[in-house]
């Protein structure tokens, strides 16, 4: 098998992939990015080299050097500023050419890949490794959306199509047929300790996240896991509804486990690809 490049940012699925690699004997080589990867949450005897996300030229060098073939982008990485960003040549030449000011995130990540491609390596996408992670379409747990939820997810879909296409966020919160708030840069932990202040009495919001349309499927998909879930049931959450398909759920039993135990229905819903 070839050579898997590993490019992590935070959470734990860089480290399930390194399992991955190990259970299928492939040789893997991890570039974890500097302030986003937790270093703690990596095996130490795995090879690996650290970056800042301004530093593009070596991060090439280093997956040249080590003979990676093909590459995986995972883990959620927090958008820097250009006044943040303290680029090498290789990564200012890039953002001159693109426009980094001018592009959302899933254009931003377009390019990218593209520029990645052009060095030889061939982008993956994480459920191509790791098998399972895609929602499945329905209820999951102990717990189904009632007629009222259901009226709320199909409202959230429709939102969040809409931001997705703007290419903003890929989440909305709903709450009885009102969308209090929108995913932007923050990412959707902060979404949902935002709607906290928000929400209104009666039956709990109703986090809805789905792809953007058009989106780059092999990197950035939306994800949720038990920590999405926590916080959720911290915000007294209806549920949580992902896209079918198209949305990455990491430790699915853990979620599960936390939402049924939380009172909260986890739910894929299919969104046809003629949706806007």
């Amino acid at each position: 098998m070839a050579k898997l490049g590993i490019v992590a940012g935070g959470g734990t699925m860089p480290a399930r992939l390194v399992a991955a690699c190990r259970a299928q004997g492939r040789d893997c080589f991890v570039l974890g990015l500097k302030g986003h990867a937790d270093p703690a949450l990596l095996p130490t005897d795995t090879p690996q080299g650290w970056v800042d996300l301004g530093q593009g030229g070596r991060a090439l060098n280093l997956l040249h050097q080590q003979g990676v073939v093909e590459l995986v982008l995972v883990g959620p990485v927090r958008r820097p500023s250009l006044m943040s960003l303290v680029p090498d040549r290789r990564t200012a030449m890039f953002l001159a050419r693109v426009g980094m000011r001018a592009l959302g995130d899933d254009g931003l990540l377009r390019a990218i890949v593209a520029e990645i491609e052009a060095e030889g390596f061939r982008v993956v996408g994480v459920d191509s490794i790791l098998e399972g992670l895609l929602a499945p379409s329905g209820p999951w747990g102990r717990h189904r959306p009632d007629e009222r939820a259901e009226a709320d997810i199909a409202l959230g879909v429709a939102e969040a199509r809409k931001l997705g296409a703007l290419d903003i966020g890929q989440a909305v919160v709903v709450q009885q047929g009102v969308v209090l708030a929108v995913e932007d840069a923050e990412g959707t932990d902060a979404l949902i300790r935002r709607t906290l202040g928000l929400r209104r009495a009666g039956p709990g919001p109703i986090l809805v996240k789905t792809a953007k349309p058009g989106q780059e499927r092999r990197v950035d998909l939306p994800t949720i896991g038990a920590a999405t879930v926590a916080g959720a049931a911290a915000g007294g959450f209806a549920g949580i509804a992902v896209e079918a398909g198209a949305a990455l759920v990491a430790d699915r039993e853990a979620a599960i486990a936390a939402a049924d135990a939380a009172g909260m229905f986890l739910v894929g819903v299919p969104v046809p690809a003629s949706a806007p």
